[in-house]
């Protein structure tokens, strides 16, 4: 009798795990289904600066193509560096090469033609303009534009390709980050996404709810270079990971009282 109500016990206990439904799977489920709106303060963007290490594709444009491609030609050759994910560039792995300038250790960037110019702190529109006012010592009308060439942004976790990605432009937002990753599974905890950031030497810990729409408004929403986003497990996620391992414990332990069973009935 005991093993009979044991065994109606564990069948209605995996009758209940599997109809259960993780909750929290919809985005901003704060806002209202219907037609009335519901406005959210967006943070504010900061424009993020230079710091050392960092690669800057600059580009400039003259009317001598011969310049023009003096200027740029550190662009076509560029830096090593551990691979990340692009738009193109899905499931690399190993080294990568990322065209640019490399941002020395003090700080200062050095261009053919224009010499060496100190990048750090500053923005890529300010660096665009002092390039391009130097340049106009030598050449008429040059066109500059600066960008960074491995803003990278890490994601974690329960996402579709947990990978480094390497943005396309410096206005990165969290959801950019997720989706770039694939958006999360459907063992993503949604209402617990972590970030990391290094500031000043020290790692920030920020957590975020994905069902709510104050997200927006943030100080933490728009990412820096360098940020980790972590998207831990739900509960199924790790009930699953649980019953796949009492399943293996109930195999390995049914193959031992089997043998058992046979050893006892064997007459030496």
């Amino acid at each position: 009798m005991s093993k009979f109500r044991l065994g109606f016990i564990a069948c209605w206990g995996l009758i209940f795990v599997s109809c259960s439904t993780p909750k929290n799977v919809a985005y901003f489920q704060d806002v209202p289904d219907t037609l009335r709106q519901k406005m959210v303060e967006l943070a504010i963007y900061y424009t993020p600066v230079i710091q050392p290490d960092d690669i800057l594709q600059v580009s400039v444009q003259t009317l001598d193509p011969t310049t023009t491609a003096l200027l740029n030609q550190q662009n076509n050759t560029g830096w090593s560096t551990p691979a990340a994910n692009t738009q193109s560039n899905a499931g690399s792995t190993g080294t990568a090469v990322v065209p640019g300038y490399l941002v020395d250790k003090e700080g200062y960037v050095v261009l053919p033609l224009i010499g060496r110019i100190m990048a750090k702190g500053k923005t890529t529109g300010q660096i665009r303009d002092e390039i391009r006012n130097k340049a106009a010592e030598f050449y008429k009308d040059p066109v500059v534009a600066v960008r960074f060439a491995n803003f990278k942004i890490t994601v974690l976790g329960e996402v579709a390709r947990p990978s480094t990605y390497i943005m396309p432009n410096e206005r990165v937002t969290l959801l950019d980050a997720i989706g770039a990753a694939g958006d999360l599974t459907i063992y993503g905890k949604r209402e617990n996404v972590m970030l990391i950031r290094e500031n000043n030497g020290k790692k920030e810990f920020v957590r975020f709810n994905l069902n709510n729409s104050n997200l927006f408004s943030s100080p933490y929403f728009y990412l820096q270079q360098g940020d980790v986003v972590y998207v831990e497990p739900n509960k199924a996620k790790v009930a699953s990971t649980d019953m796949a391992q009492v399943r293996r414990l109930s195999v390995l332990a049914t193959a031992l009282s089997v043998l058992i069973v046979l050893a006892s009935r064997i007459q030496f």
